[in-house]
């Protein structure tokens, strides 16, 4: 089985729902607005059919850059339900990770959500994680998928169009990494996490960390995993030395990028793509 737990896929519903806002984030035809970052013109064409040949399995979530689960509850959750509405209704090789509000966390709605089918809960990077959704969530014996939250610093003047996914969107990875480890393990030891885009590459600075008063040095915790979106064979190298293999899985970021090949060899590509995430998912072993 091969898997990629890290996809986009908008459907009509959540176009819909989108378009029908009047204040960011929304969609004016098919021009995305959003505060922090400059208009981005989205292709109709990357949610539509979505060629998933080789993939036994795709889990596409809410982008979270757009902001929504940061909006007050009468705005948040129509924007949720809809993008529910539409994925759950995907079909195989489709997965969902689920969406909630922190803006006015609901537990007992996260837990409908959940049970509707949702292999996990996706969050933003910049959420402050509510120890009850995380409750929810290994009581169900689900993982938690983190994910870039919105640029809400605008870039520099003069800033390229890459700015957001290589400075904030990374911070955030980063920041994230460091306070699952010292603030939510100690609450949650046996709540499973991925992280996106290889946690913004915050394992290889474990020197550093020691070199500051921190801890941890060659301890790998097995249930916090990285996903390989937008990176390649030298970062996921890196990562692996640092961590070892069993915590890396496959992501793509599709439909803004493509997963990559580890180029680790047949053994390792193995690992990420089907042993590990199966294990990240709970799924049992063929």
């Amino acid at each position: 089985m091969s898997i990629d737990v890290h996809q986009h896929l908008w459907t009509d519903s959540f176009v819909a729902a989108l378009r029908a806002r009047t204040a960011p984030p929304r969609l004016d035809g098919w021009t995305l607005l959003l505060d922090g970052e400059p208009p981005y013109e989205v292709d109709p064409a990357d949610h539509g059919h979505r060629d998933t040949t080789g993939l036994d399995l795709a889990l596409v979530s809410m982008s979270s850059p757009l902001g929504v689960e940061f909006l007050p509850p009468e705005e948040a959750w129509p924007l949720i339900d809809a993008y529910h509405e539409g994925a759950l209704a995907l079909g195989r090789p489709f997965g969902v990770w689920a969406a909630t509000c922190h803006s006015e966390p609901d537990p007992e709605r996260l837990a409908k959500d959940l049970d509707r089918g949702a292999v996990g809960l996706q969050i933003p990077a910049t959420a402050v994680p509510d120890d009850r959704l995380l409750d929810v969530l290994t009581e169900r014996d689900l993982p938690l998928f983190v994910h870039p939250g919105p640029a809400a610093v605008p870039p520099p003047p003069g800033a390229p169009s890459w700015w957001p996914a290589l400075v904030p969107y990374v911070q955030q990875m980063h920041a994230s990494w460091h306070h699952f480890h010292a603030v939510v393990r100690p609450r949650h030891p046996r709540l499973r996490v991925c992280f996106a885009l290889l946690a913004g590459l915050a394992p290889l600075h474990s020197e550093r960390l020691i070199a500051r008063g921190g801890t941890g040095r060659g301890l790998v915790d097995p249930g916090f995993y990285v996903e390989t979106s937008s990176y390649g064979p030298r970062a996921i190298d890196a990562i692996v030395r640092e961590l070892g293999i069993d915590v890396v899985v496959n992501g793509s970021d599709a439909p803004y990028a493509t997963a990559p090949d580890p180029g680790l060899g047949a053994a390792a590509l193995h690992a990420i793509r089907s042993t590990n995430p199966r294990r990240l998912l709970s799924l049992p072993t063929p």
